[in-house]
């Protein structure tokens, strides 16, 4: 048997695995900024739903104005009689009925931005679901004595494409949606609170 000399093969090998090496690298370095920014964005968005909770306590109304956009929409699951924030926004909020809202948890997925909050002493929890959209609050969600599950449906930063193989990666997504975060204080009220699941 015959021994080849595979030094020319080796020369050859390292010569194209050396762009491919380069393009990894390049490709992770790509992936771990993509990552920084979406923490930025995560971050900032925070900023923006806490900053609205500032104003809604010291009743700065410019600033809800600037935070809010004038075509917020709104939804609302949870008794008629724990609409706190609607009055609060609407100038409705009378005959002694105010709420503090006291941020206890934010988490943020993206543009949505979820927060959670309890009073015990009236047996209420609540949950608020904030889209922020380029630093403006354009959606809210709001939750009260219920209990939330917050599942992903897929990667919505992905552009769709023709081709089969994606059709079938997105349509198998589809059919797994992983529960991203769960409420922890509709447990807190002293009673049996329905439950909800929110995809994003």
């Amino acid at each position: 048997m015959k021994w080849l000399d595979h030094s020319p093969f080796l020369g050859l090998l390292d010569s194209l695995l050396l762009p491919c090496n380069a393009a990894k690298a390049k490709l992770l370095q790509e992936l771990a900024n993509s990552q920084g920014i979406l923490e930025e964005e995560d971050s900032g968005n925070q900023r923006v739903v806490l900053a609205l909770y500032e104003a809604l306590s010291s009743r700065n109304v410019n600033t809800v104005h600037q935070i809010l956009a004038p075509d917020l929409e709104w939804w609302f699951h949870g008794p008629p009689s724990h609409q706190f924030l609607m009055r609060l926004l609407t100038g409705a909020s009378s005959n002694g009925q105010s709420f503090q809202f006291v941020p206890q948890s934010i988490t943020s997925f993206g543009s949505t931005v979820l927060v959670e909050g309890c009073d015990p002493s009236r047996s209420i929890s609540w949950i608020h679901a904030w889209t922020i959209t380029d630093g403006i609050i354009t959606q809210l969600r709001e939750y009260f004595n219920t209990s939330l599950t917050v599942t992903r449906l897929g990667d919505s930063t992905d552009s769709p494409s023709s081709s089969a193989a994606s059709e079938i990666s997105s349509d198998s997504s589809l059919h797994h949606c992983p529960s991203v975060w769960e409420s922890t204080l509709s447990n807190q009220v002293g009673k049996s609170v329905p439950g909800l699941v929110l995809a994003i």
